[in-house]
């Protein structure tokens, strides 16, 4: 595909301006030949020069001379001139914008590393969107409904036309170098093929998939999806436990960030090379240097998830930590 290059939109621009310079040179040749050739005021000048340059078609302010009718044709061909070069120079600039920033956008995507992919960008996939931007983490969207390529260019996200359960499209947005994805297109059926997609492009890569119907969950799974979120039953429980418990939704809605009090939970992985490998939390400065506490370990090679270690509790690389603290203290703990 040929792009259209930086410095030819510099061009246009240069162009454009000429235009508009131009344009301002004739209004004012327009003035002063008006008073020349007629013998008009300033104001009786303008006002002739705007109407024979915009053909607005008013009545003359006064009688004109043969040689101020000789005028006005050569003042209407040369304003008439400038102004379609103007407005094709315009249209030629928007065109570009739009391939230049794209081609920017591909080459984004060609860098990304480690990311998400966003598959549709409904109400749920731009709920999603707006929290993985919050969490400055990289990720792409890929929507092919043109409805919702102006929300998202306003938004500035990267995202892909094509179609989510394509190879083709999948490979574009980097799936075989991104960490994790999410399956939030309309249907349950697009759903299960880009879970399937992306799980044979990338046998490695998270896959949390929606589920509409109660019977789609069994599919996904089998398609690889590792979790399976299922929006109706959610919204009941979650309606249910305000109802029951308020002040455990609460805290619940603190510690994820709904609310404005600094307190997040946290996943951390423990790093190659992490300080807090070997080393039991009771010897971890976790509360005077991180005022932070582990809720919970999780050791994905032995299949171990330990809720509430104890302080002679030993940290190992890969284990990953749940931590609720506040969002400084968490970062600092991830790089420790």
């Amino acid at each position: 595909m040929k792009f259209i290059s930086l410095s030819s939109q510099t061009d246009t621009v240069k162009h454009l301006i000429t235009g508009f310079l131009f344009l301002i040179f004739t209004i004012i040749a327009g003035i002063i030949g008006f008073e020349l050739i007629e013998g008009w005021g300033l104001v009786d000048s303008l006002y002739m020069t705007i109407i024979t340059i915009t053909t607005t078609g008013f009545q003359e302010v006064h009688p004109l001379s043969k040689t101020g009718q000789i005028f006005t044709v050569l003042l209407i061909m040369v304003s008439f001139g400038t102004i379609l070069y103007i407005g094709g120079t315009g249209v030629q600039y928007v065109i570009e914008s739009k391939f230049i920033r794209r081609r920017r956008m591909i080459k984004q995507m060609d860098n990304l590393k480690n990311h998400y992919i966003v598959c549709g960008f409904g109400r749920m996939g731009s709920h999603i969107c707006e929290k993985l931007s919050e969490a400055k983490v990289p990720f792409v969207v890929i929507e092919n409904n043109p409805n919702s390529f102006s929300k998202l260019d306003t938004f500035g996200y990267l995202y892909d036309k094509g179609d989510a359960a394509s190879d083709d499209t999948l490979v574009r947005v980097g799936v075989n170098k991104a960490k994790g994805l999410v399956a939030v297109l309309s249907t349950d059926p697009e759903n299960v093929f880009a879970t399937l997609s992306a799980r044979v492009l990338n046998p490695s890569i998270f896959i949390v998939a929606r589920a509409i119907d109660e019977d789609t969950e069994s599919k996904l799974i089998k398609a690889g999806a590792n979790r399976v979120v299922k929006p109706y039953e959610l919204g009941g429980s979650r309606m249910a436990e305000i109802v029951l418990r308020p002040g455990v939704l609460d805290f619940i809605d603190v510690v994820h960030g709904s609310k404005k009090v600094d307190i997040h939970i946290e996943e951390i992985t423990v790093k190659k090379g992490s300080k807090m490998h070997k080393k039991t939390l009771a010897e971890l400065p976790l509360r005077s240097e991180f005022n932070t506490i582990i809720v919970a370990i999780q050791n994905e090679e032995k299949g171990i998830f330990m809720y509430n270690p104890k302080g002679d509790t030993i940290v190992d690389e890969g284990n990953k930590l749940i931590a609720i603290g506040e969002e400084a203290n968490l970062d600092k703990l991830t790089d420790y």
